[in-house]
Formats: structure tokens, C-alpha cells, sequence
């Protein structure tokens, strides 16, 4: 990877972190309604995987926390801010908002609030391109908190038996909401989960990008010439709480400091530096243009678009323009 690909990637993670950090703000002005849940501390998850996979022609499906992964699927992100703030310019044309971002275009194919709810559906995309005999593979993301749902062990075990061409990414944060993972499950290390259903597995450091992609890299590999599932750990934090109304106060706040020094942007801008990539000054002249461009251009964008009409309320519940398939 060249230099210039390597500014690329900082910048997608500073980006990301600004914008996530943009949209609390927003929050707190009540501009932003109904659940949020960020992802500072976790870039180098969705962005490393991401960069080694085809975004916009694999299909992604993920969990609640889904901002970073539309973004880096291809969704226009002034349609991802306009969504959040309920407006009719939203990708979900404002009936969404953060937990139901959805971009058929860009093969992003939602994130959902039900936990565990993406696993079959990211068995289900990869069963329709293997059907069609489709290159794509499926990318499903979810929390380690997902994994003691049933669907996560029916999911695993008919990926593996069919040979779908599945990538599942554990975020392992350590926590399912307020409950550490040491508390709530046995097996600590989720990518030994799948060992009974045969299904190739690998953990690593996930506030490394170099580290994530050079996994990511082998992961989607693996998926897409043997079209077969794989199963990828990332240990990463989350530096803020589970969601807005999360305090975090169940952690320690040495355990956050500890993790605060890991953080991705962190370890890629220092490595950066050293190698002579990109300076300081570079780095905090970034860093402006970025906030001035969520300011001026994404958040402006969200506020001045219109609002859905109330005559509309009952639209986009059912297929409209053509009757469904079982009328035929």
C-alpha cells in the first residue's frame, strides 16, 4: 500500500470519528431522535475489513452500530446524516433513522436492531449469489453480545453445511451492552465458537488497521476462491457507552484509559508520522477540513432538507408499483 492510499485510510477513520462525534452533538440538540449508538475506538474494524473486501459489490449487512459501515459501503453520508435526522433525503427517507440504514445501491443491505437478527439474513445473501453463481461474497458484522442467540449457532451451522460464501466479523468489544463478556458467555474467545461447524476461524487485534487488513485480507480470500464461510475475530473498545443513554459507568476508568491508548487513530497517525507519511501539520490541517466539510456540507445538508410529509405515512409499507410476487 502506497503512501497516498495510506493518507486515504487515516483520513476514512478521522472522518469517521468526527462525524460520529458530530452526531452526538447533534443529539444533545435534539436534532437527532430515537436511539444512537456510535462507534469511536472501532474504525479500524469496519474500515480495515472493508478495504480488503469489494464495497458496493459485496453485500454488507450488520447490527445497530452501523454508521462506519454504510459510510465505507458507499453511502453518501449526507444521506446518512439526513436519515439521522429524519428527513425525506434520508437514505431511508427519514423512516429509519440510525438503527434501519439501508442502500440497496451501494449493496448495503441494512443494519438492524434486532440482535443476532443479521446473521441468517447475511446466510441469505450469500445463498442468492451462490444461486446465481455470483463472485460477491456476504459480509456480515455483529458485536460479540450476538453470539448467544440461537440464530448465530442455526446461522453458523447451515452456512457451513451449504458452503456459503459468508464472512462473519466478531466486534468484540467486551461487552453486550453493560455486561462484560466474561460474565455472560464461556468461551471468551468467540472464534473458537465455530470450530464444531467446521468453519475456518482466526482473532486479531482490531485497533490495528495494518493488523485487521492483513487478516481481512486472508479472510476474504479464503470466502471468496474457496466459497466457503470464515469467521473473523477483532478485539477492539468502544470509548464511548453502549448508547447515548449509556453512562459507561460499569467500566473503570482504567480500563478506559488503557484502551484510550489503543486507539486506532492513534496507533495509524503515529505510524504515519514516523515513516514520514504525513506530518503533524498535515494531520491537523486534515482534521479542519474534515470538520469544516461535516459542518458546512453533511450537517447543513440534513438541516435544510425537508421534512416527510404527513400525508405520506403510510407509504413504503408495502411494494408499490406492481403487485408481489404470491398476488401473481
Amino acid at each position: 500500500m502506497d503512501a497516498t492510499d495510506q493518507k486515504r485510510l487515516l483520513h476514512e477513520m478521522l472522518f469517521a470519528r468526527r462525524f460520529e462525534e458530530r452526531c452526538a452533538e447533534a443529539y444533545h440538540e435534539r436534532q437527532i431522535g430515537g436511539f444512537l449508538h456510535l462507534y469511536p475506538g472501532e474504525e479500524a474494524c469496519a474500515i480495515g475489513v472493508l478495504e480488503m473486501a469489494r464495497p458496493g459489490s459485496d453485500y454488507v449487512v450488520t447490527g445497530y452500530r452501523d454508521h462506519i459501515h454504510a459510510l465505507k459501503s458507499g453511502m453518501d453520508p449526507k444521506a446518512l446524516m439526513a436519515e439521522l435526522f429524519g428527513k425525506e433525503t434520508g437514505c431511508s427517507k427519514g423512516r429509519g433513522g440510525s438503527m434501519h440504514l439501508f442502500d440497496p445501491d451501494v449493496h448495503f443491505m441494512g443494519g438492524y436492531a434486532l440482535v443476532g437478527g443479521p446473521f441468517p439474513l447475511a446466510a441469505g445473501f450469500a445463498k442468492a449469489i451462490q444461486l446465481k453463481g455470483g463472485e460477491e461474497i456476504a459480509i456480515c458484522f455483529l458485536g460479540d453480545g450476538a453470539n448467544n442467540q440461537g440464530t448465530f449457532h442455526e446461522t453458523m451451522n447451515m452456512s457451513s453445511l451449504w458452503k456459503l460464501p459468508v464472512l462473519f466479523v466478531c466486534e468484540n468489544n467486551l461487552y453486550g451492552i453493560g455486561t462484560a463478556i466474561e460474565r455472560a458467555t464461556v468461551e471468551i474467545n468467540q472464534y473458537k465458537r465455530v470450530a464444531p461447524y467446521k468453519i475456518a476461524a482466526a482473532q486479531c487485534d482490531g485497533q490495528d488497521i495494518d493488523v485487521v487488513m492483513q487478516h481481512a485480507e486472508a479472510a476474504v480470500r479464503h470466502v471468496r476462491e474457496k466459497r466457503e464461510p470464515y469467521f473473523l475475530e477483532l478485539m477492539t473498545y468502544r470509548l464511548r457507552g453502549h448508547s447515548m443513554s449509556d453512562s459507561g459507568a460499569y467500566r473503570s476508568r482504567e480500563e478506559v484509559e488503557e484502551w484510550a491508548q489503543r486507539d486506532p487513530i492513534g496507533i495509524y497517525k503515529a505510524r504515519l508520522v514516523e515513516k514520514g507519511v504525513v506530518t503533524d501539520a498535515e494531520f491537523q490541517a486534515m482534521d479542519k477540513a474534515i470538520q469544516a466539510k461535516i459542518e458546512n456540507e453533511i450537517v447543513r445538508f440534513a438541516v435544510e432538507s425537508p421534512e416527510p410529509r404527513l400525508e405520506d405515512i403510510e407509504r413504503y409499507v408495502y411494494v408499490e408499483g406492481g403487485s408481489a410476487p404470491w398476488q401473481k
